[in-house]
């Protein structure tokens, strides 16, 4: 990856949600660039419809997010946090998880130790070996008396890393349109979408159209490529993605988990399939894009490989160039932070 290059001072990072900072969550700032002309524009959020044209699409993702953390005891004793990434692609459905081990406040990772971590409520996790070969995470047998889902529901907590300065309710971990619970990390791009916003931008003609990708957890410390993760692709969404295409209109994905979802979907000329089950997929600029022409996007780490898929969507000066803006503009990253606008 050849750009940007940046250090992420302390000051630019989101501690804590919009509300808790007296502003609302379609408030935050929006840095609008157009990938043409290699213009930026300074705006607000809300100035969202007015950005894009009748006729225009956005495709968002409604997955919800799970408190994928609870606490634990590994098998040498020691304390920890467990995080439940995802079930186990090929493996038993429900028993097989994807697991991280991290120090029990969540701030660092560790190295699982195999064998049977004890959680709350009687169940335990067999962290069994690495996953595909790596460091991080671990593939687990998980023994909980119920669906996963229900219960992190019950004993878990949303996952944090170290620069948010509280803990938030899993409320704040949840997207305006979330209906489908799955991610452990929120699909945070949406996250200041508010019903109103949505309203105005189906008023102004704008369609509005759902995929679902499950996020699994992220390594803030390490910039590795997601895990494989599974989504969703409705009939309906990618019919509304092709006619899009050839009516001239703009395909706007609402973060980097819905780019992964239609391109993994797209096909050679950009029209899109209705797809389901688990995308490996790291969009990489030799690799491109085909289906999608703008990106709303959170501000990410200097080590995280998502900004190979953003210079795939803008090239590696005008990448560089934004970043360098958000960095002397105040535009805070993170969850909780402001957004980005690529257009064609």
């Amino acid at each position: 990856m050849s750009a940007p290059a940046f250090v992420l001072p302390p000051e630019r990072e989101a501690t804590e949600p919009p509300e808790r900072r007296g502003v609302a969550r379609d408030e935050v700032r929006l840095m609008v660039v157009e990938r043409g002309s290699g213009e930026i524009t300074h705006l607000g959020f809300r100035d969202l419809p007015d950005l894009l044209d009748p006729g225009d699409l956005v495709v968002i993702n409604n997955s919800a997010t799970l408190p994928a953390a609870v606490p634990a005891r590994l098998a040498d004793g020691s304390e920890a946090e467990l995080r439940f990434a995802s079930p186990a692609p090929t493996m038993a459905a429900g028993r097989w998880w994807i697991v991280e081990a991290r120090t029990p406040d969540g701030a660092e990772p560790l190295a699982a130790l195999r064998g049977r971590a004890e959680l709350p409520g009687g169940a335990t996790a067999t962290i069994v070996a690495p996953y595909a070969g790596g460091e991080r995470l671990w593939l687990a047998s998980v023994r909980v008396g119920e669906p996963v889902d229900e219960y992190l529901l019950r004993y878990g907590h949303p996952i944090r890393y170290g620069h948010l300065s509280d803990e938030h309710p899993l409320s704040a971990y949840q997207t305006a349109y979330a209906l489908a619970p799955g991610s452990a990390e929120m699909p945070s791009a949406g996250r200041p979408f508010t019903p109103p916003l949505v309203t105005a931008l189906v008023a102004r003609g704008v369609h509005v159209a759902p995929i679902t990708l499950h996020c699994g957890v992220s390594s803030p410390e390490r910039g590795e490529p997601p895990i494989a993760e599974r989504f969703e692709v409705p009939e309906p969404t990618a019919r509304l993605v092709t006619a899009t295409r050839e009516w001239g209109g703009s395909v706007v994905a609402v973060g980097t988990t819905v780019v992964r979802a239609l391109e993994t979907a797209a096909r050679p000329d950009g029209s899109v399939a209705p797809a389901r089950g688990w995308t490996n997929l790291v969009i990489t600029p030799r690799r491109g894009l085909r289906a999608v022409d703008g990106l709303l996007t959170g501000w990410h780490e200097p080590q995280a490989s998502h900004l190979q898929l953003l210079e795939a969507a803008l090239g590696p000066g005008l990448l560089a160039r934004s970043y360098r803006a958000a960095l002397e503009r105040g535009y805070l990253w993170h969850e909780f932070g402001d957004a980005q606008l690529v257009l064609p």
